[in-house]
């Protein structure tokens, strides 16, 4: 576990030097504020939360970037393969399709909070973490990167 705390710290520095005004290292939460499944294809786990299918067509994931970049950021500078784009609040979690939850997260970024987001997600299928404490959980990680280490550790010890 120690050396998954040195990795981490590593990753997140290099993280926040390679971020200034280059690419955002967590969502706006003006452009991005998150938003839950309202359609949902099923319900799931034991708390039976809406699930939508992942369902973002290209003009929606263009226009993230676009928004993100008047920002200040240049994400449509650098190589698109660097990025995805992320649901804030995760499908697995029940969040949506909707832009207000969708932002271009950096392959640098992704690489710290996918870990967790799998963790979590399957407390909530074992019954062990319901919704409302993931999505608090996640938006926290998503928004201080350099915390991701030990909420992942707590997450574990669920």
């Amino acid at each position: 576990m120690k050396n998954l705390f040195v990795l981490f710290a590593i990753l997140i520095a290099s993280v926040t030097s390679h971020a200034q005004e280059q690419f955002p290292i967590g969502p706006d939460h003006n452009l991005t504020p998150g938003s839950l499944c309202s359609r949902p294809t099923e319900h799931r786990y034991p708390e039976g939360i809406n699930y939508c299918e992942r369902d973002v067509d290209s003009d929606v994931k263009r226009g993230r970037f676009a928004a993100y970049d008047q920002l200040g950021f240049r994400t449509r500078q650098m190589d698109r393969q660097a990025f995805k784009i992320d649901h804030y609040i995760p499908l697995c979690m029940g969040g949506s399709n909707n832009i207000d939850n969708l932002w271009p997260q950096h392959k640098s970024v992704y690489e710290i909070t996918d870990s967790l987001e799998q963790v979590l997600c399957q407390k909530m299928a074992e019954g062990k973490l319901l919704q409302k404490d993931a999505v608090r959980i996640i938006v926290q990680a998503k928004n201080n990167l350099d915390q991701v280490p030990a909420i992942l550790a707590r997450a574990y010890a669920l």
